[in-house]
């Protein structure tokens, strides 16, 4: 059965499990049942207080991550290998079953020409590596595609099938944004079903990362397409109400994404579970 998720970006500007029992039971009465909480610091992240929040609250934990700016995947392959393994072992200490996002690169940063073949063989390598740390911690890890503005490397459902079925890995998915999606792919349908089988995790963004329903997403096309492949994964809300300075300027967030911040929750989230349900997907 499919279920519905809530970015923490879109509740609160860092997560602190401490703030948990009062800021999620007005989310969770929504049908929430999933919380991502991105790693930003993975060092000072409070996996056991996030443990503890989760099982409190009845929701499951995701985490995410992009790599740190620093980082070459070509030039520091072994660094990045590093640092996800160890976001991977904060991630599960927290009770979290994958690790996902921009986990091959790093968000905002292009290097002004088409992915290199160099590039292409340094994400299979990092990939099958770091999958095989997840393995032993019973984890999975995900890879999202991002739209041309904020990485060169992977930009569509289908480059990162590819990538996937190059590795070989059973425990690598596929994490698809329908914001990113909106920019590049041919329609939702045909990133979707470029997907297949990998895919694992769906980001739910409007067109201006605001309130669901308030922007040019054909919404009632993203839930069709994803009702028609079968999708039963988690459908995760994601809007940048407060988002943190150091990832700012790689998404090109200048401005407030909604006049209110409190509508992505109260009107975006009780819109996506209309617009699911409608197409045939249960999210209440």
């Amino acid at each position: 059965m499919p279920r519905l998720g809530l970015h923490g970006l879109a509740f609160t500007p860092l997560w602190n499990p401490g703030e948990a029992d009062r800021l999620l039971p007005p989310i969770t009465a929504h049908g929430v049942s999933v919380i991502e909480t991105p790693l930003l610091d993975p060092q000072n992240y409070d996996s056991t207080g996030t443990r503890r929040a989760a099982e409190r609250n009845g929701v499951e934990i995701v985490c995410s991550l992009g790599l740190p700016a620093e980082f070459d995947i070509v030039r520091n392959h072994g660094d990045a290998v590093d640092y996800l393994g160890f976001a991977l072992q904060v991630a599960r200490d927290a009770g979290a079953a994958s690790l996902s996002g921009v986990t091959y690169g790093t968000i905002g940063k292009t290097s002004g020409g088409p992915v290199t073949e160099a590039e292409s063989d340094a994400i299979c390598r990092l990939v099958d590596r770091v999958s095989q740390k997840a393995r032993t911690l019973n984890m999975r890890l995900g890879l999202e595609p991002c739209n041309r503005y904020e990485t060169h490397l992977l930009n569509t459902a289908r480059q990162t099938a590819g990538i996937i079925e190059r590795v070989g890995a059973a425990n690598v998915f596929i994490h698809l944004d329908t914001y990113h999606m909106n920019i590049e792919e041919a329609g939702m349908a045909a990133g979707f079903e470029d997907a297949g089988e990998h895919l694992g995790y769906v980001h739910l963004s409007e067109s201006n990362r605001g309130v669901p329903g308030k922007g040019t997403l054909d919404w009632a096309a993203t839930f069709k397409a994803l009702a028609d492949i079968g999708y039963q994964g988690t459908m995760t809300l994601e809007s940048f109400v407060y988002l943190a300075p150091e990832i700012a300027s790689g998404l090109a967030v200048w401005r407030p994404v909604a006049d209110r911040p409190e509508d992505v929750i109260d009107i975006g989230l009780p819109f996506i579970v209309e617009q699911a349900q409608a197409a045939g997907l249960d999210l209440s």
